[in-house]
């Protein structure tokens, strides 16, 4: 039986809650084709995880809080409302010529 504990966190960075879990790592899979991958830290969204960084067991609560939430800032967080542009608009086109049947010219 394994040792590692899983644990989560709930963080509010800049109005937005993030949830993160902790996984347990997985030895090698040849018969797969999968790497050996170290306990890591995901981002749980709408049911699916992704991965953030590998996991700590030393890290203490703070500390662990604070790397999280560095984390999110730079990887799950969208441009600043400042520095984003407005959308371009899309480019008028001439109008298509049809044809009178789709099986050829008419």
């Amino acid at each position: 039986m394994s040792a590692f504990k899983s644990e989560q966190r709930h963080l509010i960075v800049r109005g937005r809650a993030f949830h993160f879990v902790s996984y347990e790592g997985r030895p090698a899979n040849a018969h797969r084709g999968e790497d050996q991958q170290p306990p890591m830290w995901y981002l749980m969204v709408e049911g699916r995880r992704f991965a953030a960084f590998p996991c700590d067991a030393h890290q203490a609560g703070a500390e662990l809080d604070a790397a999280l939430a560095r984390w999110a800032e730079d990887h799950a967080m969208g441009p600043a409302a400042s520095a984003a542009a407005p959308p371009a608009k899309k480019a008028q086109s001439a109008p298509v010529k049809r044809r009178g049947t789709w099986w050829g010219p008419n």
